[in-house]
C-alpha cells in the first residue's frame, strides 16, 4: 500500500493507493511547528477510519514545498512505517524533460502535476493549480515541462486586502450577484472571485497560443471548485492530480 504525501503551504494532502486505485485521502493543516510524533499520531488515527491499517503501508512518496516539514515526514516514515520514502526532487526519475532555466527551481508539486497531466491527458497541456498560490504550468506536445506562471492565490489576495487597508473587511469567498458590486462586500467578492476567474481565462489563452493551440486544460488544487464555473476554461478538473502524480513517479523509481 502506497501513502502519497503532498505537503503544501496551507494543507497537507494524504492519499492511500491500493494497487492503482486511490482508496482514501485526507487533508490536514500545514504547521511547520508540529512535531514528527504529532503528525504520526494524526496519520495513524486517520487510516483506521477508512478501514486501513498503518501496518499495510509499504511505500511512501512525498512532494513538499515546505522545506522544514520534509525531514519531519521522512522521520515519520522511517520511525512509524519502517519505510524509506521517495522524496521527489532533483535527480528523481520523472519521465519528463524540464526546460526551466534552472530545473532545481521548479517546485516538486509542479513536476508531479505535469507527470500526471501528461500520462492521463497527453500534451500539449496546461495545468492550473488553484491553492495558496495560483500556479500555471505548460507541458508541450512532446512531453516537455516548459515552465509557467505563479500569481497570488485568492486567499492570499483576500488577506492582503484585509491587512493592508483600514476600511476593507474579510468577506466570504463566494460569487457576487453581479460584477458591478453595489456594496463593499460584493465589490470585494467581484474583484477576488470574478477577477481571479478572468485572470485564469486570460493566462490560459496566452499559454495555449504559445503552445500552438489545442491544449488540454486541467484544473486542480484545493480551491478549484470555487473558480471552475466562473473561469469556464477547464477541459477536466482533477483534484487528485498531485496524488496521482506521486503514485506515477513512485512507480517509475522502483526499477
Amino acid at each position: 500500500m502506497l501513502l502519497a504525501v503532498d505537503i503544501g503551504n496551507t494543507n497537507i494532502t494524504l492519499g492511500v493507493f491500493k494497487d492503482d486505485e486511490l482508496a482514501a485521502k485526507w487533508r490536514i493543516a500545514t504547521d511547520p511547528a508540529r512535531l514528527t510524533d504529532e503528525y504520526a499520531l494524526m496519520v495513524n488515527q486517520l487510516l483506521p477510519y477508512k478501514g486501513l491499517s498503518p501496518d499495510e503501508v509499504s511505500a511512501v512518496s512525498i512532494c513538499s514545498v515546505v522545506p522544514p516539514l520534509t525531514p519531519t515526514f521522512v522521520e515519520l516514515c522511517r520511525t512509524y512505517f519502517q519505510v524509506e520514502p521517495l522524496v521527489v526532487g532533483a535527480g528523481t526519475r520523472t519521465g519528463i524533460r524540464v526546460l526551466y532555466d534552472n530545473p532545481r527551481d521548479v517546485g516538486a508539486d509542479r513536476i508531479v502535476d505535469a507527470v500526471a497531466a501528461l500520462k492521463l491527458y497527453g500534451g500539449p497541456a496546461i495545468v492550473v493549480d488553484i491553492g495558496t498560490a495560483m500556479v500555471f504550468d505548460a507541458i508541450s506536445k512532446d512531453g516537455e515541462y516548459l515552465g509557467g506562471a505563479i500569481a497570488p492565490g485568492i486567499s492570499i489576495a483576500a488577506d492582503a486586502l484585509f491587512h493592508s487597508t483600514s476600511l476593507l473587511r474579510r468577506v466570504d469567498l463566494t460569487r457576487p450577484p453581479d460584477a458591478i458590486g453595489k456594496n463593499t462586500i460584493h465589490a470585494i467578492q467581484s474583484g477576488l472571485v470574478l477577477g481571479s476567474a478572468d485572470m485564469i481565462k486570460g493566462m490560459v489563452g496566452r499559454f495555449d497560443k504559445e503552445l500552438g493551440g489545442g491544449s488540454k486544460v486541467i484544473g486542480t488544487g484545493g480551491l478549484v471548485g470555487l473558480l471552475e464555473a466562473e473561469a469556464n476554461v477547464f477541459d477536466v478538473v482533477n483534484e487528485d492530480l498531485t496524488l496521482t502524480g506521486l503514485k506515477l513517479v513512485h512507480d517509475m523509481n522502483q526499477s
